[in-house]
């Protein structure tokens, strides 16, 4: 039996008894990769040389403190996706433009980890600067999906997603914008937490759009989510959007209680589009839920239909400006053979960007430009605000938004990356909630041909309690999360 098939709480009692040590999990996610990594592909930098050397400080510690002094995350191997900047491990983007690219500095997720005493195994793929839903735009390789390697991962955090279905991590970071945790979550058979927009520094993760990014855990279950999230959530004054809050103890909160809780399913979310298969597994998950007490209506998000032309216009937009600090100039590579500055820019800027990045800097561009920034940005704004009101006007009523966390399962590597108006609606059920700011998690609720689907729980920001203590009694009352891919 795998080490990291076994829960954190059992992985700490045997630590705190001598029957384990850190190094031994170490080795074992070493070994996990060395054996499927080469089919997988979840890594762009392996990290194993300070893996090793901070396996042995902390067990060290075993002998040396006692279990209360220890980390939260003590002794635990994780991946990190590859734009959370890491002192002294490159840190690329999965770009060609920052392949060189070595911080000096860690950002704040990755200190508190450290502070949690978990141990970095390496950095994760993912689509370049995070833009695309399927990992098919890495400029490196692009990564599968354990369950079916013909199969995408989902986007842009499937590494993140990959490593931790495949085993090769206990868990992952990964960054959601518009539902690059929950996708590749929902498609690899994990559970995937997008926090309330503020909850989780954004300190040291590279900018895509800074409106909608959020940094958060990719797990085997509902439990280890509570976990990193207690590690990782509170205010940074390093970073100018964190909000300050109290940080409640989440992992009391897993109660397994769902009575009275009222739920919502928005009509939206189970309409045309969505795969009948994945509808059927969601109908099921409700039951579940309503056995133990919750109840369920039928809702409207009346401006659902808008949010990923809204999405699209607002993050290219935002991205355009993030984008334009990379001029081969002050880091990143530079272009060779260059006459002039204007060169400079130009060659640095072609040679390094992807097609997609591309893509997206030209639409976000456009959309700002003058003339046109009251008819596209402006409105999109204006449209952001209902969508935020939709979600404002249900929670009067319920406690939670269920629905599907995409409309299909994985597809097939290849079937739609040359079409990215097809590639872009994959993300139509979770886009809403990263345009309104709140929280979200994702969570296995069966299988369809094979392939996983994910159960997206939604509630009101700074609500993550909720929608872990909802998950939690879902997945205590399934076997969906056990379910492993054989690969």
């Amino acid at each position: 039996m795998s080490l990291f098939k076994q829960s954190l709480q059992d992985i700490h009692t045997k630590l705190n008894n001598k029957e384990l040590s850190v190094t031994d999990l170490v080795d074992e996610s070493y070994r996990r990769i060395g054996e499927v990594e080469p089919k997988v592909k979840a890594f762009i930098t392996l990290d194993e040389e300070q893996a090793r050397a901070g396996a042995k400080q902390l067990d060290e510690q075993l002998t040396s403190t006692n279990p209360g002094e220890r980390g939260l995350l003590f002794g635990l191997p994780i991946g990190i996706k590859d734009n959370i900047v890491t002192e002294d491990l490159l840190t690329t983007c999965a770009s060609q433009f920052l392949s060189n690219y070595n911080p000096i500095y860690n950002a704040t997720v990755v200190k508190k980890l450290k502070s949690a005493q978990a141990i970095t195994i390496g950095k994760m793929n993912m689509d370049e600067f995070a833009m695309g839903g399927s990992n098919e735009n890495s400029s490196y390789y692009p990564t599968r999906n354990p369950w079916n390697l013909d199969y995408v991962p989902g986007g842009s955090s499937g590494g993140s997603a990959a490593a931790v279905a495949a085993g090769e991590v206990y868990f992952s970071l990964g960054s959601d914008t518009g539902g690059s945790i929950r996708q590749p979550a929902s498609y690899c058979g994990v559970v995937g937490l997008k926090p309330t927009y503020g909850l989780v520094s954004r300190f040291g993760l590279v900018a895509f759009a800074s409106s909608l990014d959020q940094i958060g855990p990719l797990t085997k279950n509902v439990e280890d989510a509570a976990y990193v999230l207690q590690a990782i959530a509170g205010h940074d004054p390093l970073d100018s959007t964190s909000a300050v809050v109290d940080i409640p103890d989440y992992l009391s909160d897993l109660t397994g209680d769902v009575r009275g809780l009222r739920i919502a399913v928005p009509k939206e979310y189970m309409g045309a589009g969505v795969d009948k298969e994945v509808k059927q597994r969601i109908v099921e998950a409700l039951a579940v839920l309503e056995s133990l007490g919750a109840t369920w209506e039928e809702v409207s998000l009346p401006h659902t239909e808008y949010a990923v032309a809204t999405y699209y216009l607002l993050a290219s937009s935002e991205a355009s400006s993030n984008l334009s600090r990379y001029d081969g100039v002050r880091y990143g590579v530079r272009a060779k053979d260059t006459e002039n500055l204007t060169d400079v820019y130009l060659k640095s800027r072609s040679q390094g960007f992807g097609s997609e990045v591309k893509r997206r800097i030209m639409l976000g561009t456009y959309a700002l430009s003058s003339g046109y920034y009251d008819a596209y940005y402006l409105k999109a704004q204006k449209v952001r605000t209902l969508i935020k009101q939709d979600f404002d006007k249900v929670f009067e009523s319920y406690d939670l938004i269920v629905g599907p966390t995409a409309p299909t399962t994985a597809f097939r590597i290849g079937e739609q990356v040359n079409d990215p108006l097809t590639m872009y609606l994959n993300d139509i059920l979770t886009i809403p909630v990263s345009l309104a700011g709140v929280p979200a998690i994702s969570v296995p609720c069966g299988l369809s041909n094979g392939l996983p689907v994910g159960l997206q729980l939604i509630a009101k920001p700074f609500n993550e309690s909720t929608i872990l203590r909802a998950a939690h009694a879902f997945e205590k009352h399934t076997e969906h999360h056990q379910l492993v891919p054989q690969l």
